[in-house]
């Protein structure tokens, strides 16, 4: 019997689940379907429009689920492979400690089930099939948090229970602000994107000069990284000293990736990556100047190729092979 190739990837966030049937042999996606999350019903409701999205997905596509293979979902948190359980998801009420999410979504959906880690399947999936294809590649998504993910001599590296790769919270700065994971200095608590809001609130607050305030029409509420890269595009000087700071800090991380495990491409995806080379050259330019051990001029900061259905792809990619035992 031939080795079925399609497989539903499903992207699980704060406010919406994103699912769609992947082809994993080429990367494409088809029936893309979503859902609100509605997380504070929760994880049996949530799990629940996980397995209807799946029948939805079964019927748009027109492959029956004995075509499918399985299920692929990428969590926005701490999971047990091992188990199929979630371990601990920060932004969800409950936090989902414990929950056998695999097994629960194989029951309902009728199709084998496997987890991953959200920042992880982006990493999978642009590997695959994106930006970082043909390398080695550490990447990392920058939005309202930083998460991150390795491929290593060819595999992803997810270490004995699958939580290897949280690169956003690589400490920069033992004595830098508190992080969310309890540590201080993190990535993360210099470069999410509500740490770059932050800065630019703070700039307005102190009444330096820059278009932030108007753009935001004096309401800090409207201050967000869009926002911040529209003033830096129109020559807002204090706009691009904040993700001049951001990529520096990035940099910084970066660089001790790259002296640990030498990839060949460093991959930014996420919403905040959206500031092009805003944040891409400060990167760069960081690991330039703090790299003395390795040719940096091997190693290329690309921006992520995917988009949206980096965690999508991924997410089905790991099904296929965890479900397959590749």
């Amino acid at each position: 019997m031939a080795e079925k190739t399609r497989y539903i990837g499903i992207d699980l966030g704060g406010t919406n689940i994103k699912a769609a049937l992947v082809n994993t042999e080429t990367g494409e996606i088809a029936a893309v379907q979503s859902a609100p999350t509605n997380s504070r019903e929760g994880h049996d409701a949530v799990i629940a429009s996980m397995a209807k999205l799946v029948d939805q997905i079964s019927t748009e596509s027109g492959f029956g689920k004995d075509e499918i293979g399985g299920v692929g979902v990428g969590l926005p948190g701490s999971i047990d492979i091992g188990k199929g359980t979630s371990v601990f998801l920060t932004n969800f009420p409950g936090h989902w400690i414990d929950v056998p999410v695999r097994d629960q979504l194989s029951r309902w959906s009728g199709l084998p089930a496997s987890l991953i880690n959200d920042a992880r399947a982006m990493t999978l999936g642009e590997w695959k099939f994106g930006a970082g294809r043909g390398y080695d590649i550490a990447c990392l998504t920058l939005g309202t948090g930083i998460g991150g993910g390795l491929v290593i001599n060819g595999r992803l590296h997810l270490g004995p229970t699958g939580s290897a790769g949280e690169l956003g919270h690589l400490s920069v700065d033992i004595n830098g602000p508190q992080c969310g994971c309890g540590n201080r200095g993190c990535i993360e608590s210099f470069a999410s994107g509500p740490a770059i809001s932050a800065m630019a609130m703070k700039a307005v607050v102190q009444g330096r000069e820059t278009k932030i305030a108007t753009l935001a029409g004096g309401d800090l509420n409207r201050v967000t990284p869009e926002l911040i890269t529209e003033a830096a595009l129109a020559g807002d000087r204090i706009a691009r000293e904040i993700y001049e700071f951001a990529g520096d800090v990035i940099g910084a991380g970066v660089t001790n990736i790259i002296l640990s495990v030498s990839p060949g491409r460093i991959v930014i995806g996420g919403g905040v990556a959206a500031a092009g080379d805003l944040i891409l050259d400060p990167i760069r330019q960081s690991i330039r100047r703090r790299c003395f051990l390795k040719e940096t001029d091997q190693i290329e900061v690309v921006p992520a190729k995917l988009g949206n259905t980096a965690g999508l792809i991924g997410a089905a990619v790991w099904a296929r092979d965890h479900i397959t035992g590749r």
